[in-house]
């Protein structure tokens, strides 16, 4: 992993915590041991996702954790 890509992981977390208002924790658990979206969404999907809005990866990365059932 790329420093870019950890400083981008960090972020998605850190947002989609906010978003739900839950301990950013919780959500790196949920995206790496519920569901390994971090690594198989997030950080493989780093090139796309960078270009897109705070809102649209928010959304974007609810919205797969919901599809893969990840409870928070």
């Amino acid at each position: 992993m790329r420093s870019e890509q950890l400083e981008f992981a960090i972020f998605c977390i850190e947002s989609v915590a906010a978003k739900l208002k839950v301990n950013a924790a919780k959500v790196y658990v949920a995206l790496t041991e519920q569901a390994d979206i971090l690594n198989t969404y997030i950080i493989s999907e780093y090139e796309v996702l960078h270009t897109q809005s705070k809102e649209y990866i928010v959304e974007d990365i609810i919205d797969v954790m919901q599809k893969k059932g990840v409870k928070l």
